[in-house]
């Protein structure tokens, strides 16, 4: 215990030496509160929050979800325990909407009637009994032409079918590949009818399910997403060839059927969450430095839960484990916001909403952004920050970053510049142009499935990450700063 505490000192007494000899946290009382906060950061106490935030009850925080709300109120408790301000204009909730739509269950369905009937009365096709369709929440819309069968469409059959202005019907498993089907599509195919595979009733179950949820408005009715598949039910099948009166079809062949599908659409706005809290300065504390990790990541999907330990449960717990390090500090002398995004998963969207229409105390100032997102996982000594010194927007962040680093058992980050783009901090940078710093430990094999679990996290590491974000608050409470 004296070795390391003799060890601990020897460190800080160098990366303080560094600092200009009238800087005013350069006595005892500032280096004694950095220890403090660094001692406080647990890998056991981070743990503890991430098989928790990352729990199966939590069902992969999707935004929006009721386990994103729970993860919302369990980081707002938190807060509360600990002493933090309030950092949004009504709590500690900044909330924002977004446009969302689901499909309406009842105002959607399909009639068919033999075409040369006169007077021949429509059947129909209830959705959700006796059919489903591939696209989420699709724009509205009502389309009727005659149908064909499709066969196998090989290649030859895509040459000589002529699809335009036909709804396309062959069995699951017997159809065309992705690529025909795209021949048939631009050659002006209405849509396809698609009888089930083995599991076909289980399947529509699951499509249901999701036609019936909410999902972004903005991305509802893309054109790469507006041409019909409708998945039909064994039952429907034989309905649709029975109606044509043939037991024999070939390729291409109509079946003298006239079909209507009309899809249709519920706008609602969500309101989703990002949690703020706020540690006021003190002599500085009209200008504030924002760390941000977002604490959302991608629900269920076939009925498996992405529970998103390192995306981002990591960053999630380890601004949590930076929350309770700064108590045990006491105020620093610019007022730190600490900002747990939403919907980042869907666009960077959380912040976005913020950084285009931020709030902060009266008289408050945003000055830089930190942003930590992905930090529990690969090799120990991995983490990688953006901008580098190769990138356009190089700033004293990474600096600071590049100095205390090598402290925490990092001694060389490494280059995240490809991933520029690909997290909150991007949105600092462009939407109020702040400096901003990126750490990140890279991707990895459970990447975006539901095998990232808190299991295989290393908390350590995450305990060192928030221990270097620690350090670098501590280095940007300096007079003037370089950033």
């Amino acid at each position: 215990m004296t070795l390391l505490c003799s060890l601990s000192s020897l460190l800080l007494s160098t990366a303080t030496a560094a600092l200009p000899t009238t800087d005013p946290r350069a006595d005892v009382a500032e280096i004694a509160a950095l220890d403090r906060a660094l001692d406080s950061i647990r890998a056991e106490s981070i743990s503890a929050d991430l098989y928790f935030v990352a729990s199966d009850e939590m069902e992969g925080r999707d935004s929006p979800s009721k386990g994103l709300r729970i993860t919302a109120r369990f980081i707002r408790a938190r807060l509360q325990r600990l002493g933090w301000t309030p950092g949004a204009k009504d709590g500690y909730f900044y909330e924002y909407p977004l446009p969302m739509s689901r499909v309406d269950a009842a105002a959607c369905g399909v009639t068919f009637a033999k075409g040369d009937s006169k007077g021949d009365s429509a059947d129909k096709l209830v959705f959700g009994t006796d059919y489903t369709f591939s696209e989420r929440g699709q724009s509205e819309y009502t389309k009727t032409g005659s149908v064909i069968f499709g066969g196998a469409m090989s290649e030859d059959d895509v040459e000589e079918i002529e699809f335009e202005g036909h709804w396309i019907l062959f069995r699951q498993g017997e159809g065309p590949t992705w690529r025909r089907t795209s021949a048939a599509r631009r050659a002006g195919a209405l849509g396809m009818l698609i009888g089930p595979a083995e599991d076909g009733a289980e399947s529509m179950r699951a499509r249901i399910e999701s036609m019936t949820a909410t999902a972004i408005a903005g991305r509802i009715g893309s054109r790469r997403r507006s041409w019909p598949q409708l998945y039909v039910s064994d039952q429907a099948f034989e309905r649709l060839l029975a109606r044509a009166g043939r037991s024999q079809l070939a390729a291409g062949d109509e079946l003298g059927i006239e079909l209507t599908e009309r899809r249709a659409t519920v706008a609602e706005d969500m309101m989703l969450e990002n949690v703020c809290g706020i540690w006021p300065g003190t002599d500085l504390k009209d200008e504030v430095i924002i760390l941000s990790a977002h604490y959302d990541h991608v629900g269920v999907t076939g009925g498996e839960i992405f529970n998103g330990a390192d995306d981002n449960g990591s960053g999630t717990c380890g601004l949590l484990a930076v929350a309770e390090a700064l108590t045990h500090y006491g105020p620093m002398r610019r007022t730190i916001m600490l900002m747990w995004v939403s919907a980042e998963e869907k666009g960077l969207l959380g912040s976005a909403a913020w950084t285009k229409n931020p709030w902060l105390p009266e008289g408050m100032k945003a000055i830089a952004n930190v942003n930590i997102d992905m930090i529990g996982r690969n090799a120990p000594a991995q983490l990688h920050i953006t901008p580098t010194s190769e990138h356009d927007a190089y700033n004293g962040l990474t600096k600071v970053a590049e100095r205390n680093a090598p402290l925490e058992g990092f001694p060389v980050l490494g280059s995240a510049d490809a991933y520029w783009n690909r997290s909150d901090h991007a949105n600092f940078s462009r939407n109020m142009g702040l400096p901003v710093a990126f750490l990140f430990s890279d991707v990895h094999e459970d990447y975006h499935k539901s095998t990232d679990t808190p299991d295989k996290i290393d908390y350590d590491k995450i305990r060192r990450v928030s221990r270097l974000v620690v350090r670098m608050l501590h280095d940007l409470q300096a007079d003037q700063l370089d950033l």
